[in-house]
């Protein structure tokens, strides 16, 4: 697999260059030339969805108050099979808030893998992703690992938390990330790739205040011998990054909120919260499943092995894995796959293939995908948001996601599914390089002893 025309160490030396600079904060986070920007499309989709009226008309109908956005790119191939990205959107505006919930873990994800790398190159040794991690707590609002009885011998790792991250939303597996990362790093490395508008500055449904979150946990990675390969002590991050707020929209929301089991009667304050607008999250996508797209300053330092690890778990349903094991009647195939199949329990056809994260929380449904149906050739990439919070009032557990936001969802993915379906293409694709991720591997057999 080759990515690009320059080697590995070329990106890793570029991650390090930037890492040194991230660790003087006094010094301007360096700029990153991008090519002009094509104007996106802002007609098909609006026709597509007016196209089906029992399914869209009400929600085209009150769009300000669903807070939609959509952003939709086809992909056609080259000669060469270079893909080739074509964008539409309807609402979209990197300048209103929602909340992304969940979504920021890809990021998460993404970021850990390649300052494994960084450390690996530093340290002169493998600092990889299924060492064995304690993570220690040293305050009463901390909380340890020291053990994970999902993964296989119980033992936690990064490895692991990515895996429940991609294949159930876990929120412990994100927040243990965002521990290794620290806020800093986490969002100034981010920015030093491009996603100036994305702040990450939280854990997830996990009471800790805007001071604690900028507080990470010490941990440990070690060997299976017991060994420690890296220690890395708490640190308290100094970065502020609210600034990505100004000049955004409707940061304050609702008529209330419950805190404490009581209701404040006033809106609620996305301030401290995070934010990751969706340009940036299809952008984001782009790069970890089309790499050798981008120039050498714009792809993540990973290895090839780091981006088949990532499209394995971000394509796998729940009943594919072996360690963490789900009960499908808990997590069945579309618990984390909403576009196509989120109003279903029904399992999902082998031929198609969701490579995603979503989100789910304060009424907000999200989803950014890279779809492919192995047997058409379809390709697509399609991210959206849609907010279910009638009665406007945050963490009261009445959100019409049943009702509005998982039927949205499912009939938006087949909408652009179909149309997908139906359109020409001159060159079909060849995805074999994200199939063979989920062909059953067939263990070689020795050959046997001949008798005389």
């Amino acid at each position: 697999m080759r990515f690009a025309q320059h080697c590995w160490c070329c990106i890793v030396a570029t991650v390090l260059v930037s890492s040194v600079a991230l660790a003087q904060p006094k010094k301007s986070t360096p700029n990153i030339t991008t090519p002009t920007p094509t104007p996106i499309d802002t007609l098909l989709l609006p026709t597509l969805l007016r196209s089906e009226p029992h399914h869209f008309q009400h929600i085209l109908d009150s769009a300000d108050k669903y807070r939609v956005q959509i952003l939709y790119t086809q992909i056609n191939r080259a000669k060469n099979g270079k893909p080739l990205f074509t964008s539409y959107a309807y609402r979209l505006n990197d300048k209103a808030y929602f909340y992304p919930a969940s979504t920021v873990k890809f990021p998460a994800a993404v970021l850990t893998l390649e300052k494994l790398n960084v450390l690996s190159y530093y340290l002169n040794k493998p600092v990889t992703k299924d060492l064995y991690i304690r993570i220690d707590s040293h305050q009463v609002w901390q909380t340890p690992v020291l053990r994970d009885v999902t993964a296989k011998d119980s033992l936690a790792s990064l490895e692991h938390f990515i895996k429940k991250v991609f294949l159930v939303s876990d929120n412990d597996g994100y927040n243990r990330l965002y521990e290794f990362l620290g806020q800093d790093y986490l969002n100034q490395r981010f920015r030093f790739k491009g996603f100036k508008n994305t702040k990450i500055t939280q854990r997830l449904s996990y009471p800790a205040t805007p001071e604690q979150n900028k507080v990470t946990n010490t941990l440990f990675l070690y060997g299976k011998d017991g060994t420690i390969v890296y220690y890395q002590p708490s640190t308290t991050a100094t970065g502020r990054y609210d600034d990505v707020l100004a000049g955004v929209s409707d940061v304050k929301q609702g008529k209330g909120y419950y805190q404490n089991d009581s209701l404040v009667l006033q809106p609620k304050d996305f301030t401290p919260s995070n934010f990751f607008p969706l340009t940036e999250q299809q952008e984001l996508l782009k790069r970890i499943m089309f790499p050798d797209s981008y120039p050498i300053e714009q792809q993540f330092g990973l290895q090839p092995a780091d981006y088949e690890f990532l499209w394995r778990y971000m394509g796998m349903l729940p009943r594919e894995s072996d360690y963490p094991r789900y009960d499908t009647t808990e997590y069945w195939d579309s618990y984390v796959k909403f576009f196509m199949f989120g109003d279903s329990k029904k399992r999902i056809p082998p031929h198609i293939r969701i490579f995603n994260k979503v989100g789910d929380a304060y009424g907000y449904v999200l989803d950014n995908a890279y779809i492919v149906d192995f047997e058409r050739g379809v390709e697509f990439l399609l991210s959206a948001v849609i907010y279910c919070n009638n009665d406007e009032i945050f963490n009261d557990n009445t959100y019409e996601l049943d009702e509005i936001g998982f039927p949205f969802m499912a009939r938006l993915g087949n909408l652009i599914y179909n149309y997908e379906c139906q359109r020409k293409r001159a060159v079909k694709p060849d995805l074999r390089r994200y199939q063979v991720l989920f062909e059953p591997q067939v263990p070689k057999q020795r050959p046997s002893k001949k008798t005389r």
